[in-house]
C-alpha cells in the first residue's frame, strides 16, 4: 500500500565519440541554463507573492471546504489548517473549514458544502460508513474530494481522487517494531474516542509487530481527569506494563501525570507532535512520538485539489499518498523544534 512521491528518472546518454559528447554537453547546459534561470525567477516571484500574501497563479478564485472529525482544542488540526490555508493562499482559494467529533454532524458540513456548490471538498472519514452516503453525493454531483487522515481503506471506494495522510496500520507496526527494540514486554494502548477506526487500526498494527504483550484501554478522551484517573488505576492494578501509548499529543502529558501519580516506571510513547511533545521528548519525560506530518496533510490536500482542478492532474495511482509515520526521539525533536514553535510540525 505504499505510495512514493514521484522521482522523475534521469536518462544518462552515453557516446564513444568525444566531439559529439562535448557539443551535446554543451547544448543541454545551455539548455538547462535557460530552464533553470526561468524557473528561478518564477519560484521567487511565487515566493515574494506568498510574503506580500498574494496568490502565486492567476487560476480562478475556487471553494474549497475542508471537514474534519476534530474535537474543540485539539492542536493537531490546527496544524493541519496551517497547511491548508498556506496551501490557499498562494493558490488563489477560498478555504472554508468546519469540524466536529460527531460524525452525524460532519456529515452534514459536508451536505453543506454540496448545497454551497464547492469546487472541492477535503473530508476525514474517522468514521466511514456515517459518511459514505454524503461522499458519494458530493462525487455524484461532480465535486472533486479528497480524503485527508483517515479512512484511507474507504476512500478509492467512496469515489475520493486520492488519500492522503499516513497508513495508520504501518504506523501501529512501527511503533510495536520500535517498542520491541526499546526491550518493553508489556504495552498499553490508550483509546480515546471509540469507533475510530484509525485509532483501532494502530493499535493493531502495534500489536502484530511487538513481540510483548499490547492491550487496549480505552478511555474517554473529552474528559482529560477521567483519562488520568483510568489510566492511573490501570497502571496501580497492573505494575508490570512498562510502556503506554497514547494515540494523540494532547494525552500524552495526562499518560505522563498518571504514571508518576501510580508509581509507574512505564516509558510513555505517543503519536503526533506538538511543543509540549516536543519538550518531553528532549528531556526525557517521553521516550518517543509517531509524526505524520499535519501540515503536510491539509498542504498537500488543498494542492492537488487545485492541481486536478487546473490539469486534472492526480496523484497516488490510486493508493494513498503517504506523509508518515515517522518516530521521533529527543535528537530529531531538537531538529524540528524551530518548526515546532511555528506551528508547522
Amino acid at each position: 500500500m505504499v505510495t512514493r512521491e514521484g522521482h522523475g528518472d534521469v536518462a544518462r546518454v552515453r557516446t564513444g565519440v568525444r566531439v559529439v559528447g562535448a557539443v551535446l554537453a554543451a547544448v543541454l547546459g545551455a539548455s538547462l541554463a535557460g530552464c533553470s534561470s526561468t524557473g528561478g525567477k518564477r519560484a521567487e516571484e511565487r515566493a515574494k507573492a506568498a510574503e506580500q500574501g498574494r496568490p502565486a497563479v492567476s487560476t480562478p478564485r475556487w471553494t474549497f471546504a475542508m471537514v474534519t472529525h476534530a474535537g474543540d482544542g485539539d492542536t493537531f488540526w490546527d496544524i493541519v489548517q496551517k497547511g491548508a490555508k498556506e496551501a490557499a493562499a498562494k493558490d488563489n482559494i477560498n478555504f472554508v473549514y468546519s469540524h466536529d467529533d460527531q460524525a452525524q454532524q460532519q456529515a452534514q458540513f459536508v451536505q453543506n458544502a454540496i448545497d454551497q456548490k464547492a469546487d472541492g471538498i477535503i473530508v476525514s472519514l474517522a468514521k466511514p460508513e456515517a459518511l459514505k452516503d454524503v461522499v458519494a453525493k458530493a462525487v455524484k454531483a461532480g465535486i472533486p474530494v479528497i480524503t485527508v487522515n483517515s479512512g484511507s481503506a474507504q476512500s478509492a471506494q467512496y469515489g475520493a481522487l486520492t488519500h492522503i495522510g499516513q497508513d495508520e496500520e504501518i504506523a501501529g507496526e512501527a511503533v510495536g517494531t520500535e517498542l520491541t527494540r526499546r526491550g518493553k514486554k508489556r504495552a498499553v494502548c490508550v483509546l480515546h474516542e471509540q469507533g475510530n477506526v484509525g485509532h483501532e487500526q494502530r493499535c493493531a498494527g502495534a500489536k502484530k509487530t511487538f513481540d510483548g504483550t499490547l492491550e487496549n484501554l480505552y478511555v474517554e478522551g473529552t474528559n482529560m481527569p477521567s483519562v488520568q484517573a483510568s489510566l492511573q488505576a490501570k497502571l496501580q492494578a497492573d505494575p508490570d506494563v512498562d510502556a503506554i501509548l497514547t494515540l494523540g499529543a494532547p494525552f500524552a502529558p495526562t499518560a505522563i501525570k498518571a504514571k508518576e501519580a501510580a508509581g509507574s516506571e512505564a516509558e510513555v510513547d505517543t503519536f503526533d507532535l506538538n511543543d509540549s511533545v516536543a519538550r518531553d521528548l528532549r528531556s526525557g519525560a517521553l521516550g518517543f512520538a509517531v509524526d505524520q506530518q499535519p501540515y503536510l496533510q491539509g498542504y498537500q490536500a488543498v494542492d492537488l485539489l487545485w492541481l486536478y482542478r487546473y490539469n486534472a492532474d492526480v496523484l497516488g495511482g490510486g493508493r494513498p499518498v503517504l506523509t508518515g509515520p515517522q518516530i521521533v526521539t529527543a535528537a530529531e525533536a531538537a531538529k524540528l523544534e524551530e518548526f515546532i514553535k511555528r506551528g508547522s510540525r
